[in-house]
């Protein structure tokens, strides 16, 4: 970390403490290479720190590959004005259980553990620690860091790296129930500037429903499917007020600034009361997005140009 000009520097908050899968995404982020990064304890310090001026971005999890998606996280972008995604980055996930020195597996009865990576990890455990308890933790880091300053846990759920942070040892490697698992990140501010279009891109926002009745969801989502815009990702949340009610957080392929994309956005703020738009953004994996012909954006302007000619009054080249 530069030691001068340090107010020219950027502030980027992460949950920590440092060794956390969040910090390793946070490590992907090229324009916050060589700036401040700021451990936080849990997702809504992240935003507020984002929100009222503390960092400039703030890195969370919004997605796992096994149990879905961050609803902390979802809650919070869906009710935090002003926040805008501009970056995902995907983080492979892994586990080992760690404890103090002199420790053995068979020894261990009281696990620390955050509670996403408990979940994905229960398999391994139910094996192998059939008489366990599970102590939640803030962070799977803090589950490690909890070992060395209190006698409540045996034992704790870690990154493969935990050890290069604290003096403990290795009882088990490798224990997540999926070896492909994969976490995804994403980079949040408050910049009203949209990246730009990559052909390799990710629309996130966040609707509610008009009314509870059958097929209102069925009804908001076919202005996608019509205009052949692929969803990735949908999930409901309660929105708090009333009981049944939901709003709902969705991915899609595509940027803002494509016509089917923009279209699209623009019949579900049409259709539904609240829209909240999270962000156009390069998708991680860079794969490029595919889709019909049919729905190329020249097809829109070719048909944009057509009506425009009929309103004013031009020739029908096709009479």
């Amino acid at each position: 970390m530069p030691q001068n000009d340090a107010s020219a520097l950027r502030t980027y908050s992460y949950l920590g403490p440092r060794g956390t899968f969040t910090e390793a995404a946070l490590a992907q982020v090229s324009e916050a290479e060589g700036q401040i990064w700021r451990s936080v304890n849990n997702v809504g310090e992240a935003f507020s720190d984002v929100a009222s001026g503390v960092s400039h971005g703030a890195v969370v999890a919004l997605e796992n590959s096994i149990d879905g998606g961050v609803s902390a996280a979802q809650d919070a972008l869906a009710t935090t004005a002003g926040l805008r995604i501009v970056g995902e980055y995907l983080v492979p996930v892994d586990f080992n259980i760690v404890a103090q020195r002199g420790m053995t597996l068979e020894q261990v009865s009281h696990l620390n553990g955050h509670p996403v990576a408990y979940a994905q990890c229960r398999r391994w455990i139910e094996k192998h620690l059939p008489r366990h308890t599970h102590i939640p933790s803030t962070s799977n880091v803090a589950a490690a860091a909890n070992l060395l300053e209190s006698d409540v846990a045996d034992a704790a759920i870690a990154p493969p790296n935990i050890t290069e942070h604290y003096d403990l040892e290795v009882l088990a490697e490798h224990i997540g129930d999926n070896i492909n698992a994969v976490t995804r990140f994403a980079l949040v501010t408050t910049s009203r500037s949209i990246p730009e279009p990559t052909g390799a891109d990710k629309t996130s926002f966040v609707a509610e429903l008009p009314v509870d009745q059958p097929g209102a969801l069925l009804d908001m989502l076919e202005q996608l499917s019509t205009r052949g815009v692929n969803m990735t990702m949908i999930q409901s949340r309660p929105i708090g007020d009333e009981l049944g009610r939901y709003r709902f957080v969705i991915d899609i392929d595509g940027h803002i600034r494509d016509e089917r994309v923009a279209d699209a956005l623009m019949g579900i703020h049409r259709f539904s009361p609240r829209v909240t738009f999270l962000g156009s953004y390069p998708r991680a994996d860079k794969a490029p997005v595919r889709f019909d012909a049919r729905y190329d954006d020249d097809v829109y302007i070719e048909a944009r140009d057509w009506l425009r000619g009929l309103i004013s009054g031009e020739p029908n080249p096709e009479a």
